[in-house]
């Protein structure tokens, strides 16, 4: 049985809180998905690796508005990449999926197996055309530093899922 459809106050939390919590739901996107099995933070102050860390900018707009909503870039030019937004409006955090059980492990092979574009961005988690739900959780979560970046490097924002 799938699990609900999450709410907007799911995501409008702290968004360690946010990335720990989305772990082990369900992503789905145009008939594709699965569990949620390693997301990053990005946290919206001190973290110089986020892409809010300048402010506002027309790409990252998004970041700034109502949370339970998706923030999709195009990264290096090459493939794209899902974020979710999270803390209350006005406050930039958000958090990347890196993996989903069925679609590949790594942000870029997800967005192409679920074939999810910058067409995506901005669009709202809660109402679709990509939705999460409540799922299991994990039986544990590791923290690890983020994957692929040079700035706040040593910070532990990286969760994985180990599921039974």
């Amino acid at each position: 049985m799938k699990g609900r459809i999450l709410p907007r106050r799911f995501y409008s939390r702290a968004t360690v809180e946010v990335a720990r919590a989305l772990l082990g739901c369900v992503l789905e996107f145009s008939g594709r998905g699965g569990r949620i099995s390693e997301v990053e933070a990005y946290l919206p102050e001190g973290d110089q690796a986020a892409h809010a860390r300048r402010g506002r900018t027309a790409r990252t707009e998004v970041l700034f508005g109502e949370p339970g909503h998706a923030y999709v870039f195009l990264n290096y030019g090459i493939h794209h990449c899902l974020n979710v937004v999270a803390e209350p409006a006005g406050t930039p955090g958000c958090v990347l999926i890196r993996a989903v059980e069925g679609l590949g492990g790594g942000p870029g092979t997800l967005t192409r197996t679920a074939g999810i574009t910058l067409a995506e961005n901005g669009c709202d988690l809660t109402s679709g055309p990509i939705v999460i739900r409540g799922g299991r959780p994990p039986a544990a979560i590791d923290a690890t530093p983020r994957v692929g970046i040079r700035r706040s490097a040593d910070l532990a924002l990286r969760f994985v899922a180990r599921f039974d």
